[in-house]
This record gives structure tokens, sequence and C-alpha cells, in this order.
């Protein structure tokens, strides 16, 4: 006989609420083309009209310099080995170095290119071919000035754990559209990221929402593949006998998290047949490999990640994130920085053009960037740069953004930001509004509160928008 609570906890579910189990597959049916959620709280459907329906987020995990890549300072290299004025400084703080540390010039020439004449590195030889269809936002802003808090208030709009990542929320809002793979894939390189999986995780959402690690070697997700003696035949008929006992445990329960589980254990079985397939970059034309700059298909790169990319959005998949770990360079910043763009800019510009060729951009949010900027002022003798808040640049290409365009600007020495500042949450904000949210009404109802990504900040960067 049922307890009393798990009586009322049923009832509840299954009448207050309205919906039932023929409701909750109902709703995630009509996730996948975003007219709803597939969890409680979210009032459903899109805001308005939305200019990208998918995302890729190449994230520069240890923050880039932008003095090297994207916002060259012509003063900065005069003043080269002078000490900063005085009155710049007040109330600076610095994360390790003395705030009156000699200035260091840019280590490396700029050229204008692309129709709009935008300066470029001579670090970023290809990004410098798709300029034209790139959004440089030079006025970046963030709170935080140590790694880890940057990353997880880049990415989940809060320096403190547990909050949903920004693919939660697009997740949450849009559903998915594969049926084969999840909606949210996380693909690393490089050193992967200081946040760790605070960057990617559901917080308080239901954990489907949560980005998945896929690896580069063995299996793509861990435990895929069946033990010994344990064929798809046997593996079937145990899931349908474990889907049977999570279905009562929901009928009764009412636990979101239940319904969770279940789709995870049947995403589980399909990812057995699906991910293989996807990961064989065998199939891709020479000529592919070679634009991305692939030389070994199998090995873990940023460019085999950057292919894996489109083939995960071509394939129904939602939200991409990649996590790149080796910008920290505060010494060796010469050596190191144009390594880092070896690496990186072929697959980063082939991605764009890759995408346009396949009619994919229009629709797709690509975006670059890493948690802060780096400082004007020398650190590791003479070839290094510390942490910088104040300012820093991100590359956007894609749906609703205008191509071959600068927004925002910093003062001579690229310290500080002294046109059109945005701010972490302002740009949170400016995302979801392309991907059809307001801002201000995608929220979820945890601990009596609404929380939403951009938290009670962010407004809408108007001066990038097509």
């Amino acid at each position: 006989m049922l307890t009393l609570q798990k009586q009322i906890a049923r009832r509840w579910f299954l009448r207050d609420c309205g919906i039932g189990l023929a409701g909750i597959a109902a709703h995630t049916l009509l996730s996948r083309d975003g007219y709803a959620a597939s969890s409680p709280g979210y009032a459903g459907g899109l805001h308005h009209p939305a200019r990208a329906k998918r995302v890729i987020y190449m994230f520069q995990a240890g923050a880039p310099s932008h003095l090297e890549l994207f916002d060259y300072k012509p003063e900065l290299a005069k003043r080269d080995g002078q000490l900063p004025p005085a009155e710049l400084l007040a109330g600076y703080r610095a994360a390790f170095i003395k705030p009156n540390s000699a200035l260091l010039g840019p280590k490396y020439k700029f050229a204008s290119h692309g129709q709009a004449g935008i300066e470029l590195s001579e670090l970023l030889p290809y990004t410098a071919k798709v300029v034209d269809e790139l959004c440089l936002i030079r006025s970046m802003q963030t709170d935080a000035v140590n790694h880890a808090p940057a990353q997880i208030l880049m990415n989940t709009g809060s320096q403190q754990f547990g909050r949903p990542s920004f693919g939660a929320w697009t997740l949450y809002g849009l559903g998915s559209e594969s049926d084969e793979l999840p909606g949210y894939v996380v693909l690393t390189s490089a050193k992967g990221t200081s946040g760790g999986a605070s960057n990617y995780g559901s917080g308080f959402l239901p954990t489907s929402y949560g980005g998945v690690p896929f690896r580069s070697s063995g299996d793509p997700v861990l435990y895929l593949s069946n033990p010994p003696g344990i064929d798809s035949d046997i593996q079937r008929k145990t899931l349908d006998a474990l889907t049977q006992l999570n279905q009562s445990a929901l009928a009764l329960e009412g636990d979101p998290e239940i319904a969770a589980r279940i789709s995870a254990y049947e995403m589980a079985y399909r990812l057995q047949t699906s991910t293989p397939e996807l990961m064989d970059l065998s199939q891709e034309a020479s000529e592919t490999l070679q634009a991305y700059g692939i030389k070994q298909p199998t090995e873990s790169t940023f460019a085999r990640n950057c292919l894996l990319a489109r083939r995960l959005i071509e394939r129904g998949v939602r939200f991409v994130q990649l996590f790149h770990e080796a910008w920290d360079q505060h010494g060796n910043l010469t050596k190191d920085i144009k390594q880092n763009c070896l690496d990186t800019d072929q697959p980063s510009a082939a991605l764009i053009t890759d995408l346009k060729q396949r009619g994919l951009l229009d629709d797709t949010l690509v975006i670059w960037g890493g948690e802060f900027g780096r400082t004007p002022m020398v650190q590791g003798g003479n070839d290094g740069r510390d942490h910088h808040n104040r300012c820093f640049t991100v590359w956007l290409a894609g749906g609703g953004l205008k191509r071959g365009h600068v927004h925002g600007a910093t003062d001579e020495l690229g310290f500080n930001v002294v046109q059109q500042p945005v701010h972490v949450h302002d740009l949170n904000a400016t995302l979801l509004h392309l991907l059809g949210f307001n801002h201000e009404r995608l929220t979820y109802r945890f601990q009596g509160r609404d929380y939403r990504l951009t938290d009670i900040h962010g407004q809408l960067v108007e001066g990038i928008l097509a």
C-alpha cells in the first residue's frame, strides 16, 4: 500500500501539474523544434524569431593576449620599457604582478585585412582570410581576475559553482534535434579547462541539459562498449526492464531526475552505434582534412575537434563546446603564443569556411574567445603578461551578427575600454537573443527564486546585430 506522502506526490505530478507520462513524451518531442522545453519551470516557446538555432563555442581557456592578436597598440610599442602612468593604475587590481611593472610592447606585427580593413596580428593569417565573416568585440569586460572563477563566469554568468552553463540554458530553451547524440557535446584539447565540469554542467537544471564530454581515444563516452559476454540483445532486454522500473518510480515520485535517467540510458544505447561513425574522420575528403590542418585523423587536437564540431551539428547536436587551455602566457609569451596560433588559427578559420560552404553559417552561432585579457605591463622578466579583466577581445560569426565589423575600443595602451563596453552578462544576453530568447524571461525556479543565465544583469548589445 502506498504511503500518504507517495500518494500526494503522485497526485500532484499526474493531476495538479496536468501532464502525466504522455504529456512528458509530447513535451519532449515539441522541445526538439524549439516550441517547449522538456522540464518544468520554463513557459515554453521562443520569445521572438531566432536568427540562429545552434552554437559552436571555441573557448580559448587561459586567456589569449588581445595585445598580440586582435587589438594593436602602436603607442604601447612606443612606450615599451617605460612605467605606466600613475593615474592609470588608480584602484587597479592585478592577479600577480605589481601594478607599476614596466609596459611591454606588442611582440608581433599587425596589418589590415578584408574589405573592412580590420587589423589582425601576423600570427593569424588564416583568420585574416575570413575576417569579413567575423564580428570582433574589442571591448569585453569581466569581474574575475583568476582563471577558474573567470571561466565559470564566462560560461555560467556567475563565479559561483553550481549554476547552469550557457550550453545547458540553450538546450533547456531549445531542446535537442538529435535522437542519436546528446544535445550538448564537449570536446577538449591541450589542458582542457581550469574551471572543470562547472563550465559545461547543468547546475540546478535537470542533468539531461548538461554537456557530455566526448573523448578522443577509446570509447568516445566512458563505458560505452558492452562488457565481455553481453551482446546487444541481452543489453536491450536489460534496458527495457530497467526502463519499466524507472517509469514506475517516476509515476510515484514525480522526480524529473528519474525521467532524465531514463533518457540517459536510452541515449547511451543509441550512442553505441552513432558515435563510432561520427568520430571516424576517414570518411572526410583529404581536401577537408588539409583545410583544417589535420595530419593524423585520430590524434586529439583542436583541429580535429573543429571538424568534429561541424559533423556534430550536421547530426542535430544543438550546442558544441571546444575547450583549449593553452593561453596562459605569464612568461615565454613570444614563443608560446605563436605555437598556440599554429594550433588554432587554421582550424578556426576552416570551420567558418566549411560552415559557409555547407549553408550552415547563417543559422549557426560561432564564438571564439577566452575568459579575460592580458596586461599591457610585463611579467616574467621581459616576455610575459599577467591576467587583465578590464578589457579583452572575442570574435563571433554566423546568424544575426554583423560581418566584417569591429565593436568597441580600448585606450592607447590596451588597458581600459573607452568605447562601447560589453560585459560578460551583456554578451550572454545578446547570444540568447540571437537564439530567440529574452534573457530576462528564460528562467528556472530553484529554491524559491527564478534564476537566469544573466542573473540580474545584462543588456542587449544592439551594435553587433545585423
